[in-house]
């Protein structure tokens, strides 16, 4: 498996033949609204010559859905299977073309090949928001996605996770530092990697306080 961060919570990650990108944010749209959070990554345009198998949303807010980024990928012929909670669903799907856009809420299972993706419980602003578990290669990373700590989440999570891939901003409806490790803790995580952070703050990954973790660099993959 090889994942690479592409910034903000953005993942690229190939695997068991293929390519998947959860949550990319690869515009300024954010920073257009809100000139504080101004992006501070340059935006690496290679990104958009890749043609993605899967496409994947935790949620709506704009630097997870970001309507600049995903019109690019939705154009191109595909197909690309799109799973998605309810609101990042509908706006998806608006974009029409062979695409298929599955309702992705919380509980739902979908197998792609041999990839098994599972919907789990957020805790966040957008009441639709989920996280991700995906098992692929005999390993089960979790991506949160955007959340605050809650035990409620921590009960429904599969046993034996190997990567967790969780916010540390602290900002926004999301976990920080501190609580990120308590949950990656509390999950059992073998390995913790920290994002949301960087790309619209000064935010250093490697203050994460949990031992056994991953700190990525951005467009730079690494295999897992």
């Amino acid at each position: 498996m090889q994942i690479t961060w592409i910034g903000q919570a953005g993942l690229l990650i190939r695997t068991q033949g293929l390519t998947l990108l959860i949550d990319p944010y690869l515009s300024d749209s954010v920073g257009k609204t809100d000139p504080a959070k101004s992006r501070r990554v340059p935006v690496d345009e290679t990104l958009f010559d890749i043609e993605p198998d899967m496409l994947l949303f935790t949620h709506v807010h704009l630097d997870h859905f970001d309507p600049e980024t995903v019109e690019k990928y939705l154009k191109k012929p595909g197909p690309i299977t799109v799973l998605a909670p309810s609101g990042s669903w509908q706006a998806a799907r608006a974009y029409g073309g062979a695409h298929n856009y599955v309702l992705f809420d919380k509980g739902t299972e979908w197998t792609e090949g041999d990839i098994r993706f599972t919907a789990v419980p957020a805790v966040h602003s957008d009441p639709a928001a989920i996280g991700i578990v995906i098992e692929a290669e005999g390993k089960r990373v979790y991506i949160t996605g955007d959340t605050l700590y809650s035990k409620k989440i921590l009960e429904e999570l599969p046993e034996e996770i190997d990567l967790i891939v969780l916010p540390v901003n602290g900002a926004g409806n999301n976990m920080n530092m501190a609580d990120a490790a308590r949950f990656a803790r509390n999950c059992g995580a073998k390995q913790a990697m920290p994002v949301h952070c960087g790309m619209m703050d000064g935010l250093d990954p490697t203050a994460f306080p949990f031992e056994n973790k991953i700190v990525p660099a951005i467009y730079k993959p690494f295999a897992f």
